[in-house]
């Protein structure tokens, strides 16, 4: 693709989406959260241009944008193009000399679904051009810069988990990340499991004005408890017991989204506990419990991610199933005996199509590596 449309050999720079097991909305309240990469991704194939142009070119809208090096875009216009002018301008911010080159992304994380398609455009993206002005970060700064990319250029108030697993995951292995300091451990997901994402086909966008609202709604929580215990600047600070002494200081819906947040941080660092003792049994009670507070008390599931839930709860092979990513639609991760997966999914999709009346994609998937490198001749003719 890249090598026909620009007449340049590329470097090619992949990047994964993600599914996260448990730990939603937790992130900005620099809580826990437990995902993983999975083999859905998006490429970046860069090469230098001589021109002091910039074109950005996506196979999956047929759209190039051009650009002139020295005259980049300020602020976002609700284009694809977007993600990756929001890179160029937090490393231009950062010092870096923006050279001219010519850029094709192309991906298969599908759009909208909660699987991170934005941070594996933005992580891709900061790869390709780092290499092509010779300069290397670490996986925490490098998601550190997306995550700035997507808050301060886009304008979505995401936390640092999409960019974070997708710049750090490791095959085979969930990531137990603290968002506080960025510290995390790989938690291994047993080999006769799989990841079974069911796209509910019903699409939510990160920066829409639900999600703005439960993460406000978080922060007024929180500062109904600052006020009592000024170290509190986080609810990765409260606890249940501040709930019960001054959450009728907070609206109604302030005190929900914070009893999730604090139940859910809670959840999730036993979720990883109990992966890393193989107790699936616990694993799958900790992601039910997840899904009925992220349905109840936090309010960003749908009918069609509740019906999903509920329909495969009885079939053979199911650990757990919640929804997953930012909600208000996309896909539920369901951790399912890797044995049942096919038939698993074949029944869940006929379910699921019985009751809402849409046919739904699902994908049996496995814990990839992270953003990386490769090579042409691994590809299959995308770049």
């Amino acid at each position: 693709m890249h090598l026909a449309r620009f007449k340049a050999e590329p470097a090619i720079f992949a990047a994964p989406g993600r599914v996260n097991l448990i730990g939603e909305h937790t992130d900005y309240a620099e809580g826990f959260v437990m995902p993983a990469a999975i083999d859905f991704a998006t490429l970046a194939a860069i090469s230098p241009r001589a021109d002091g142009g910039i074109a950005i070119y996506s196979e999956n809208f047929g759209d190039e944008r051009f650009f002139q090096a020295a005259g980049l875009p300020t602020a976002a216009v609700g284009h694809w193009s977007d993600y990756p002018l929001g890179v160029l301008a937090i490393l231009a911010g950062k010092g870096h000399k923006i050279p001219g080159f010519s850029l094709s992304l192309w991906g298969d994380v599908p759009l909208g679904s909660g699987l991170s398609s934005s941070a594996a455009v933005e992580v891709a993206t900061a790869l390709a051009v780092l290499s092509l002005i010779g300069v290397s970060y670490s996986g925490a700064i490098l998601a550190r810069i997306c995550q700035r990319a997507e808050n301060e250029f886009v304008g979505a108030s995401s936390g640092i988990m999409d960019q974070f697993i997708s710049a750090n995951g490791a095959e085979n292995h969930a990531l137990l990340l603290d968002c506080r300091d960025l510290s995390y451990k790989l938690v291994p997901l047993p080999h006769d499991t799989a990841l079974v994402i069911a796209n509910t086909m019903v699409k939510h966008a990160v920066s829409g004005s639900e999600y703005t609202a439960r993460r406000a709604e978080v922060e007024e929580a929180c500062a109904a408890i600052a006020h009592h215990r000024p170290e509190v600047r986080f609810l990765r600070d409260a606890t249940l017991d501040d709930l019960e002494r001054w959450g009728g200081e907070m609206p109604p819906n302030a005190l929900k989204r914070a009893r999730h947040v604090i139940t859910e941080n809670q959840r999730t660092v036993a979720a990883a506990d109990a992966l890393l003792r193989c107790d699936l049994t616990e694993t799958g009670r900790l992601m039910a419990a997840a899904h009925w507070s992220y349905s109840h008390d936090f309010e960003a599931s749908c009918p069609e991610a509740d019906a999903m839930v509920e329909l495969a709860q009885d079939l053979p092979g199911l650990i757990g199933a919640r929804l997953t990513g930012g909600g208000f639609g996309g896909c539920t991760i369901n951790l399912v005996d890797r044995r049942n997966a096919p038939a698993f999914a074949e029944r869940l999709a006929g379910r699921y199509e019985a009751r809402v009346r849409i046919h739904p994609e699902i994908h049996i998937c496995r814990a990839s590596g992270g953003a990386r490198r490769v090579e042409l001749g691994a590809l299959t003719g995308k770049s």
